[in-house]
């Protein structure tokens, strides 16, 4: 049959898709991982911070006896290169219901030094083991039908920052954040987005740290262009994501002295909040 080739069997599966083979890491020793940072999740040349969030969250999901991050939180020491890296990690504590744990990824640098590129400390715990109790004020984002968005592909010339990531991404826009790539910033800081993997694979913890920072800066809201690296990144994992897409939404309320934060929540397709996360970025002035 014609349609055969779109059929939801040939979707990637978590555990078996281009997102987890990327972010796959390779026990050499008690705490020590191998990894290869993969070139097709970077914008313009630096590695995306989710991505490599990830990596290291995959590294302590194998470390640590619990398998899911409930809180984990980065600092972006160095910007990360695609190529060969190590992550080394410690177990700091463990309990009954939670255990904590720190990881360091390294590479070498020109001079064939080591370099530290990020520190991150880490809970986890089993998302699956939580009581079904909510009480919340939270709102899913208003995003207009998926049909209604765009995203990168939409474009008549590719997207500033957009990159190779882009190609990995199932990212729609909503328009009332686009005036950016228009030449009509709102000078609003925010950032709204349906999103997903390109090749169909479902959401789970461990890609909600790289759907928390995988839209385009709200800086670009503001009228800034450019890179917008990392300096710090907390994110909390609330619960296991329902299969579907992603809606995220971003925002930015104070921007000085050349940083700024992005608080975001992501939001799955049963009306819940998933994650949430803040971090703190610098942009170019001028």
């Amino acid at each position: 049959m014609p349609e055969a080739a779109s059929t939801p069997a040939l979707r990637a599966t978590i555990g078996d898709s281009e997102f987890d083979r990327d972010t796959g890491v390779t026990r050499r020793a008690p705490g020590v991982y191998d990894v290869d940072l993969s070139a097709g999740w970077t914008i313009i040349s630096a590695v995306n911070g989710g991505y490599l969030l990830a990596v290291l969250g995959r590294a302590l999901g194998d470390a640590l006896p619990h398998p899911d991050p409930f809180t984990i939180s980065a600092h972006y020491l160095t910007a990360s290169r695609p190529g060969p890296a190590v992550v080394r990690t410690q177990t700091v504590r463990t309990g009954r219901t939670l255990s904590t744990g720190q990881a360091s990824l390294f590479q070498y640098d020109d001079e064939g030094d080591e370099v530290e590129r990020i520190r991150v400390l880490a809970s986890y715990g089993d998302l699956g083991a939580l009581p079904d109790d909510v009480r919340t004020s939270a709102r899913p984002p208003a995003i207009p039908p998926m049909e209604q968005c765009f995203g990168p592909q939409d474009a008549p010339a590719p997207l500033e920052g957009s990159s190779a990531i882009a190609d990995r991404l199932m990212l729609k826009l909503d328009p009332a954040t686009l005036g950016w790539a228009l030449g009509q910033p709102s000078g609003k800081g925010e950032m709204r987005a349906w999103f997903g993997l390109a090749d169909g694979r479902d959401a789970d913890p461990l890609s909600l740290l790289l759907a928390v920072d995988a839209l385009p800066p709200t800086a670009f809201e503001l009228g800034l262009k450019g890179w917008v690296p990392t300096v710090e990144l907390t994110v909390h994992v609330r619960c296991r994501p329902a299969p579907g897409p992603l809606r995220v939404s971003i925002t930015t309320r104070n921007l000085a002295g050349g940083f700024l934060e992005e608080d975001a929540e992501v939001w799955d397709s049963a009306d819940r909040l998933v994650a949430q996360s803040r971090q703190l970025a610098r942009v170019r002035l001028g």
